[in-house]
């Protein structure tokens, strides 16, 4: 027998039906079975979710608030536990065309990434760079994406530090962190890269590269 679509793929078929400019979003997840009920409704605990009848509902939100990231790992979970239901979207907000300021697109990671670069000296060698995400939804996704550039979180905001060394040294390579980025574009994931600190035509002598520090603290 054919399991029914899963829920994840639910969600994909749902988010086409969002408007331009959504803010937030009502859903509902119908689950026949009492006992998975009960279960999908405790993994769905962080968006706040009620019970109708039958169906579980719950909102998500583009910008404050737990977002479509957060529900789609949740219904990860419910699809590995193989809880059946039934996802549809209920509601949802928008911004009207006339509230909206216009504004300049902005620059995927990848384009500022490489206006970064650009704008280095010529014999640049070892970089301290920082990756900011628009969300923290995009955590977890990231750090899978970005795995080969051993990123490391910092402090509250959402985001990663990596170094990158052009040559030699400790940090991955600058096309390395290129495919990275791009990977992030790929997946919809947004938010801003920039170098921190830069050093030039550096020489190690029996080291693996320079020793950058912070705040008295090795980084």
């Amino acid at each position: 027998m054919l399991r029914a679509v899963s829920l994840v793929e639910q969600l994909r078929a749902a988010e086409r039906g969002l408007p331009d400019g959504w803010t937030g979003a009502r859903l509902s997840l119908a689950v026949e079975d009492g006992r998975r009920r009960d279960r999908a409704l405790a993994l769905l605990g962080p968006l706040g979710p009620g019970r109708v009848g039958g169906e579980i509902r719950f909102s998500v939100a583009r910008s404050a608030g737990p977002g479509l990231e957060t529900l789609r790992r949740i219904l990860r979970l419910l699809d590995a536990e193989e809880i059946d239901g039934t996802l549809a979207l209920l509601a949802s907000e928008a911004v009207k065309a006339d509230e909206v300021a216009p504004r300049e697109p902005r620059p995927s990671l990848v384009e500022a990434w490489d206006a970064a670069l650009g704008g280095l000296p010529e014999d640049w060698s070892d970089l301290h760079c920082e990756l900011e995400l628009d969300s923290s939804d995009y955590l977890e996704r990231a750090a899978l994406l970005t795995a080969p550039l051993n990123p490391l979180r910092y402090g509250a905001a959402p985001g990663f530090l990596f170094r990158v060394a052009r040559s030699f040294g400790y940090g991955a390579s600058p096309q390395m962190a290129h495919r990275c980025l791009a990977r992030l574009d790929e997946s919809g994931i947004s938010g801003g890269v920039r170098v921190l600190r830069v050093l030039c035509d550096t020489k190690p002598a029996g080291t693996q590269g320079p020793v950058w520090y912070a705040d008295g603290r090795v980084i």
